[in-house]
């Protein structure tokens, strides 16, 4: 569990610098050069969620139920992924009604993905995971808004709503892949083994 803790605060915490240390970022820049400091922030990322993957692995194994959501929970979950994973499509690509109207489609999907999970979840070590990974995203939400109000942050314009379409097609077929075989494949457990 403590392996899980500690990735969870390094990858979370990587992720908030700018909301913690809002200069930290730009000095860095300044010291290194924006092409080391990107290169250093992304090999430390991808470690710290090496360690929190392997972490929740391990914390799987030895960790008990803090509650066992009813069967009914999982469908929510699934349907909850189907939007969460439009949403993410949505933030890859240019800008159509739903990442206009949703002004950070891939916070959202964090969100509604960690939801979900809690929904179906009751394992202390999932409930730890996605626990964190929802605060997360409640914080950074409120800090975006703070930084769209100040001006320091610039939404992105309407490009087409064919962008949505594109999303929606993406995200569906995604969650097919995800719900039928990948997710089995890469975590051990059917989403629709209920």
């Amino acid at each position: 569990m403590v392996l899980l803790i500690v990735g969870i605060i390094l990858f979370l915490g990587l992720h908030l610098v700018r909301v913690v240390a809002p200069g930290f970022r730009q000095s860095m820049i300044a010291s290194l050069g924006e092409r080391r400091w990107k290169a250093g922030y992304a090999i430390a990322s991808l470690l710290s969620l090496i360690l929190l993957i392997y972490g929740f692995g391990q914390a799987r194994q030895v960790t008990g139920l803090l509650y066992t959501p009813p069967v009914w929970m999982a469908h929510i979950a699934v349907t909850l992924m189907l939007i969460a994973l439009i949403c993410l499509a949505a933030s890859l690509l240019p800008a159509g009604h739903i990442a206009v109207r949703t002004k950070h489609p891939m916070v959202l999907s964090v969100k509604i993905w960690a939801f979900s999970h809690l929904l179906a979840n009751g394992e202390t070590s999932s409930v730890l995971l996605f626990a964190a990974f929802l605060a997360w995203g409640v914080v950074l939400r409120i800090a975006l808004k703070r930084r769209e109000r100040a001006g320091e942050l610039t939404l992105r314009p309407f490009v087409s709503a064919k962008y949505d379409l594109y999303a929606a097609v993406i995200g569906v077929v995604a969650w097919a892949l995800v719900t039928f075989r990948l997710h089995e494949w890469l975590i051990g457990v059917s989403p629709l083994a209920v």
